[in-house]
């Protein structure tokens, strides 16, 4: 069906068809068209919520899927058929979405999010001297199209800054090209700038897929690309304290039967979401909250919550004021009462908008969970121990890696849970070797563990294909989420995927052949030697690495400038090793390379980190 018109038309249907999804399930359900119908006002039409359905719905499964969409359009495009109710929603909805136009291709994004994420952003960095002297801040929100915060990235400071609100001490601002004696950057630094940016965004596990410098510093040409990676830096930045190792009273949150191992498969938003129901439970109320559009729009589900984890500080009045968008006001003036530092408006609320809502659910638990204590005891019982609550170093680094392959409709929250029925280590294995996996012997939807078992054997057999050492190793420790083996399993494709792309891009120097270690020792050796530095690497376990003055000399042979010498000292201390460490990480991220280690690896000098390390920066040099 989507052969059938221009990439311009399918690129504005397929727009305006996300902006109903709210969910992201790829249909159309009839709460989510009830929610459009309210936000657009088209309160007659609501009495016509069935018949609309049908009017796309011509399976009657009760969802609109995207090939039943493209037909009705087809059918009013070009076989001069009525749209009936529905072409009146879909132009309508249509209007509630700017459009930027690049050739054949149109983009959407919501006006009201580029606000509401730009005076998030004016928030958190309000104190910076730096972007108030170089006047990047604070981002102006009174253009109507809202494009403030697109001409506020264009140098990369402000979004380096601003990943480091999200993560603290992801990027050593040493390595950032700042301006000086009030001369802007030169568009060179520019783009070492948002090498490091975007680089680094992919280090803790942001999504950068068809994100360059040149979109970038083009800000204001693509908007829905700003805003797409802002958005996922503001969703981590709130987020990141949604889990059990910061918050192990989250464990109250247990279901009858359930066991702690069901809690910890839970991403961060279905877990925010769990624990505002926990809380409308606790309080008598007889709603649940099932998404962050249509059900809390009322504003009904917010006023309880607000009530029942601080009752002395919050009311509930709003219950018995009618009006959607006065009740909302209301929800916002309980929350300041709390602190919460709040970037919706009531209007953002009684829309729907569900990035803006899970947003300020976030924020109000980061502010206020409203949980008892949990007591040691209680922990024991449960079996809640310290290696339960948080990944390990390595674990993180794999699942960053595996994000970062630019995966449709694929993201890795627990690597040993999101990969448990095989499908996603597929996904991962076919990228890693394009066309290797028969994807009709794979069961996409394993319902059972037999079929698990079966997706699990045939990744195994896959690995045993790429040569890969798995003695002993079967898909039943993958499914029983054995996470020794399936670390080993999952590092042996991540070797097997840098070392591929390392040979590809020094196809000069290795000519071709598979890379080893002595290999890469050797290499970097020489570079640093001829470059004139004294720093020496006898293997990628040399416990003198620790300094990481190696690692810097390393960089300097690839490019002098790089490196300012001033900043880097003889890693004699543990702070002066971990202060070139990170000031390594982020050089190297500066000149290209895709960097998933953080710098305790390399001062531990773990020789998984350091291998693919070196690696990336191999992969930089011309």
């Amino acid at each position: 069906m989507e052969s059938k018109f221009k990439p311009k038309d399918l690129a504005e249907f397929r727009q305006v068809f996300k902006s109903f999804d709210h969910d992201g399930s790829g249909d159309i359900d009839k709460s989510e068209m009830r929610n459009a119908l309210s936000s657009l006002k088209m309160y007659d039409s609501l009495s016509k919520l069935d018949d609309i359905m049908k009017e796309v719905d011509t399976n009657r499964d009760g969802v609109i899927a995207w090939d039943e969409f493209l037909q009705v359009m087809y059918a009013c495009k070009f076989g001069g058929k009525s749209a009936g109710h529905f072409g009146k929603v879909y132009d309508k909805q249509k209007q509630t979405v700017v459009k930027v136009g690049h050739g054949h291709t149109v983009h959407s994004f919501a006006v009201e999010e580029m606000a509401a994420f730009s005076e998030h952003i004016n928030h958190c960095l309000r104190e910076d001297a730096e972007l108030k002297k170089w006047k990047i801040l604070p981002i102006d929100t009174s253009d109507e199209k809202q494009l403030g915060l697109c001409k506020s990235v264009k140098n990369g400071i402000l979004l380096a800054k601003f990943i480091n609100v999200a993560v603290p001490d992801t990027i050593d601002e040493r390595a950032l090209n700042k301006p000086k004696g009030g001369k802007s950057l030169s568009l060179f630094q520019v783009n070492e700038n948002m090498n490091l940016v975007i680089n680094s965004a992919k280090g803790i596990g942001i999504k950068v897929v068809n994100i360059g410098a040149g979109e970038l510093i083009e800000g204001e040409s693509h908007p829905h690309l700003v805003l797409g990676l802002v958005w996922q830096l503001v969703k981590l930045q709130l987020l990141n304290s949604v889990n059990l190792k910061s918050h192990p009273e989250l464990v109250r949150l247990l279901e009858e039967g359930e066991s702690l191992e069901d809690l910890l498969k839970l991403p961060p938003e279905q877990l925010l979401m769990r624990w505002f129901n926990y809380h409308l439970k606790n309080a008598g109320s007889k709603r649940r909250v099932t998404n962050f559009s249509g059900d809390v729009k009322d504003s009904e589900c917010y006023t309880v919550l607000l009530h029942q984890i601080a009752p002395g500080k919050c009311d509930n009045k709003a219950l018995s004021v009618s009006d959607t968008k006065k009740r909302a006001a209301m929800v916002l003036g309980n929350a300041k009462k709390l602190e919460v530092e709040s970037f919706i408006t009531p209007n953002d609320i009684c829309k729907g908008n569900p990035r803006l809502n899970l947003a300020f659910t976030a924020a109000i638990f980061n502010q206020c969970p409203g949980l008892d204590p949990i007591k040691e005891e209680e922990l024991e019982k449960i079996g809640m121990l310290e290696d339960d609550t948080g990944d390990s170093r390595e674990e993180r680094a794999f699942r960053m890696w595996m994000n970062s392959l630019g995966l449709d409709d694929f993201y890795i929250n627990n690597l040993y849970e999101d990969c448990a029925d095989g499908v996603n280590l597929l996904k991962v294995i076919d990228a890693v070797e394009p066309g290797i996996v028969y994807w009709k012997k794979v069961y996409k939807k394993p319902g059972n563990k037999f079929k698990k078992v079966a997706n699990q054997n045939y990744a195994v057999l896959l690995g045993k294909q790429m040569k890969f050492s798995l003695v002993g190793i079967d898909g039943n420790d993958f499914v029983n989420k054995n996470k020794k083996l399936l670390l080993a399993f999952v590092w042996q494709l991540m070797r097997h995927h840098t070392l591929k792309y390392l040979a590809k891009v020094q196809e000069k120097h290795f000519g071709g052949k598979q890379v080893t270690d002595d290999m890469m020792v050797k290499w970097a050796s020489s570079k640093v030697t001829a470059a004139g530095r004294s720093s020496k690497m006898r293997s990628l376990k040399d416990k003198s690495l620790a300094s990481c003055v190696f690692f810097l000399d390393l960089l300097y042979a690839i490019k002098p400038k790089v490196i300012d010498d001033a900043y880097v000292t003889d890693g004699k201390s543990a702070d002066d090793r971990l202060l070139n460490a990170r000031y390594a990480i982020s050089v190297a991220r500066k000149l290209g390379a895709v960097v998933f280690c953080i710098p305790e690896d390399l001062v531990e000098v773990q020789y998984k980190m350091v291998l693919t390390f070196v690696a990336s920066i191999m992969s930089c040099s011309t």
